[in-house]
């Protein structure tokens, strides 16, 4: 009998338009929160400063510390002024980087792109799928450079502009890298985490480079066909020792965010976490056994997209779909800049 959980058309569902956020909210920690207790099946309707009364002493909050590069460029090539549109992906060396280009079919090896009278480009390599390999050639230092001239990738479903960056970074960002926000973790204030700290509950931080590759679309009906995108992730032996002292105790691990849910199962051995870094492809839908995470908070994901079939993993495909209807029928703000969940118990 086929397993409908490995169908993609089984992680399908209808949003309004109207529904998907374009901008956020004034106050971070003000968005709506939908509770899921994976016990008791029931759902409470909050917003996220109420995320203190669902906390206990003992709890381990873990957060990825990642930080948004301005990684969207736009140029012109040198030969003919056509336009290009330059997405960084992954840091290669010091000059080189892999990017998505657009539109690809203007690019040949040896192509090059002018962004600045500090910035220019060569082409290197070009790949399939858009993706191609540029060397910077720069006058000063590239990551000014690239504060100064770069947009953030914002996903594209988002259509308004960012006037601020900062709104597309956590409070608690520090190592640059990322092409896209942990999104979840959005939400939380400097208070906020400050009050969290006060009840007892350790913060611990991770590390995790969001891709591009997060925004690519399952093709097959079939996900077990779906290649993941890798990512480069960094469990310290601090945090390490935090987490497993917390199961040890019998203590819940809050995960915050699907990217701290992948460094924590990447790192997972025999019910303990091992320290380490690499990269990780994990790909996470139901069936899957969890090992360290006991809660979530994530933001709502779109439809046939891996992030949503981890969450299916986690608390039952119907569950999730059926929660995610209501959240539809009372209007929650959706993906990036939206609304979020707590799935606890």
């Amino acid at each position: 009998m086929e397993d409908s959980n490995l169908r993609l058309s089984t992680y399908n569902y209808n949003l309004p338009n109207e529904l998907i956020a374009q901008t956020p909210l004034e106050k971070r920690d003000s968005s709506r929160m939908l509770c899921y207790n994976r016990k008791t099946k029931k759902v409470l309707h909050k917003n996220f400063y109420d995320i203190i009364d669902f906390l206990k002493k003992g709890d381990v909050l873990v957060i990825n510390n990642t930080k948004v590069i301005p990684a969207r460029l736009f140029g012109k090539k040198i030969d003919t002024g056509a336009n290009i549109e330059i997405l960084l992906q992954k840091r290669l060396n010091l000059n080189e980087w892999e990017a998505i280009a657009r539109p690809f079919k203007r690019l040949k090896i040896g192509t090059k792109i002018s962004f600045s009278n500090q910035l220019e480009c060569e082409v290197k390599e070009l790949h399939k799928d858009g993706i191609c390999i540029i060397q910077f050639i720069y006058d000063g230092v590239f990551e000014q450079i690239l504060e100064k001239i770069g947009e953030m990738p914002l996903p594209p479903y988002i259509k308004s502009k960012l006037n601020d960056k900062d709104r597309y970074q956590t409070v608690y960002s520090k190592t640059e890298g990322s092409n896209a926000a942990p999104t979840a973790g959005l939400h939380l204030t400097s208070e906020l985490l400050s009050k969290i700290k006060q009840k007892g509950v350790e913060i611990v931080e991770v590390l995790l480079h969001v891709g591009l590759g997060t925004f690519r679309p399952v093709k097959d009906d079939n996900i077990l066909n779906h290649k993941m995108h890798s990512e480069f992730f960094n469990l310290d032996e601090k945090a390490a020792c935090i987490i497993n002292n917390a199961k040890q105790n019998n203590n819940r691990i809050i995960a915050v965010g699907t990217t701290s849910v992948r460094v924590l199962e990447t790192c997972a051995e025999n019910g303990k976490v091992k320290a380490g870094n690499g990269q990780t492809n994990i790909f996470i839908y139901p069936n899957y056994k969890f090992q360290i995470v006991d809660c979530l908070i994530t933001n709502f994901h779109l439809p046939e997209s891996t992030l949503l079939m981890l969450v299916c993993a986690f608390c039952g495909t119907r569950e999730t779909l059926d929660f995610y209807n209501e959240a539809i029928s009372e209007r929650y703000r959706f993906f990036s800049f939206g609304d979020c969940c707590f799935i606890y118990e």
